[in-house]
């Protein structure tokens, strides 16, 4: 099972402030836990929802002109 991170930790562990995750929750666009009337994203969660929205870069090369 994995470790159910507070809404505060997500926002740390993404860089954010905590209305992010909040609004990430809001829109059902991360798993999350309810735990009586707190809120517990899993820590896979996080880590699944940084993955596919994760861009990779482009390799761009330039060719001279003749």
């Amino acid at each position: 099972m994995d470790r159910l991170l507070t809404v505060q930790q997500a926002a740390e562990a993404l860089g954010t402030g905590v209305r992010f995750p909040r609004r990430l929750i809001e829109e059902r666009r991360i798993t999350f836990v309810k735990v009586g009337r707190h809120v517990r994203i899993p820590e896979g969660a996080l880590e699944s929802f940084i993955t596919e929205h994760t861009v990779e870069p482009v390799a761009v090369t330039y060719r001279r002109a003749a």
